[in-house]
C-alpha cells in the first residue's frame, strides 16, 4: 500500500473518530470533548487531502 493510500485511510479514520467525539461531547455537555472532536475531524480532513495529493503526484 502506498503512502498516499495510507494517509487517506488514516485521515478517514480521524474524521470518523473526531465526529464521534464531537457528537458525544455535545450530547453529554462536555465542551472539551466536543472541541477535541472538531479538531480531530479537521485534522482528518487535511490528512485525507494530503493522501489524495500524494497519490496524484505518484509518491
Amino acid at each position: 500500500m502506498n503512502t498516499g493510500t495510507k494517509d487517506e485511510l488514516k485521515g478517514t479514520a480521524h474524521k470518523v473518530k473526531g465526529a464521534v467525539k464531537a457528537t458525544t461531547g455535545k450530547l453529554t455537555g462536555n465542551s472539551k470533548l466536543e472541541a477535541e472532536g472538531h479538531a480531530e475531524h479537521a485534522f482528518g480532513k487535511v490528512q485525507k487531502k494530503v493522501g489524495e495529493a500524494e497519490k496524484k503526484i505518484g509518491k
